[in-house]
């Protein structure tokens, strides 16, 4: 059994499923957690394939490299409400319009296979897309938030943080879209304060909000037996955490991603592919063995 990072034989051949080549440290790892917890982190790069754009990515379209970080801040909700909401309903329409890809499909399928092993699965995703459960993802924290729903801006409110939100659909937000003033924005029909997105903004805490469920992303990262990154930069807190605890276990750790030519952080293997076309490629061959 596998009980570390690199740790599979030296000079193991990638295996080959189909074109597309499975490096041995990402098989390793995967068969390293048989019988224990299998995490899995998801950012931005995962759902790239369905047409959403990352945010710290190498494209032109990368929402860092066309928008200020502020925007997603509580403290520009707070001065200038109207402009956080002309962004998010730009990226909500986005997300809206996008589909599960290969990628979230094949995640599915490793749950599947894993607890079918008998062990057990948690997916921790940065996105707020919805594209995870959209695929059929049982083990799923949507540690950041979610663009489904929204919440009243009035911590206590029990339409609010620390437990409460509402669904997206129940507001009308095109009056708002075709004439962006404050008057047009939705309110919180319990105690008539504006509502927010429900996502957790750069300013804010973990803990801020229980949807978030980060005390079970702790556990996890305390008893993760191997740990797989997907698309994401390491450049948020749950990744340093996840880093910070389950490296220093020792447990095996992979990043799939396509721009990860070297260790993104210590202890990390790289897997340099586009998660679409890698983690399929991964699950057939299990699913064979």
């Amino acid at each position: 059994m596998v009980t570390g990072p690199g740790s599979g034989r030296a000079g193991a051949r990638p295996l080959q499923s189909g074109r597309v080549e499975v490096p041995e440290p990402l098989r390793a790892a995967v068969r390293a957690a048989d019988g224990g917890l299998l995490l899995v982190v998801t950012g931005a790069g995962v759902s790239a394939a369905s047409g959403i754009a990352t945010f710290r990515g190498p494209e032109p379209d990368a929402v860092w490299k066309q928008s200020d970080v502020a925007l997603a801040t509580a403290e520009t909700f707070r001065r200038d409400p109207v402009a956080q909401w002309r962004w998010y309903l730009e990226r909500f329409r986005a997300l809206d319009a996008a589909r599960p890809n290969a990628a979230h499909g094949a995640l599915v399928r490793l749950e599947a296979w894993h607890e079918a092993r008998g062990g057990r699965f948690l997916l921790v995703t940065q996105n707020i897309d919805g594209l995870h459960a959209a695929a059929g993802q049982r083990r799923l924290i949507e540690v950041h938030g979610t663009s489904a729903r929204l919440r009243c801006s009035r911590s206590g409110c029990c339409f609010g943080a620390p437990e409460g939100s509402l669904p997206r659909g129940d507001f009308e937000l095109e009056a708002f879209r075709a004439d962006p003033r404050i008057e047009r924005l939705p309110v919180c029909p319990g105690c008539g304060s504006l509502l927010r997105a429900h996502v957790l903004f750069f300013d804010e805490l973990y803990d801020e909000h229980r949807d978030y469920r980060f005390d079970e992303v702790c556990d996890a990262a305390r008893l993760a037996a191997a740990v797989l990154f997907v698309g994401t930069s390491f450049a948020v807190g749950v990744t340093d955490l996840v880093l910070r605890v389950a490296g220093a276990r020792g447990v095996p750790m992979v990043s799939v991603d396509p721009t990860a030519r070297r260790a993104p952080a210590p202890g990390v293997e790289p897997a340099p592919q586009p998660a679409e076309e890698l983690l399929p490629a991964l699950v057939r061959l299990l699913e064979r063995s």
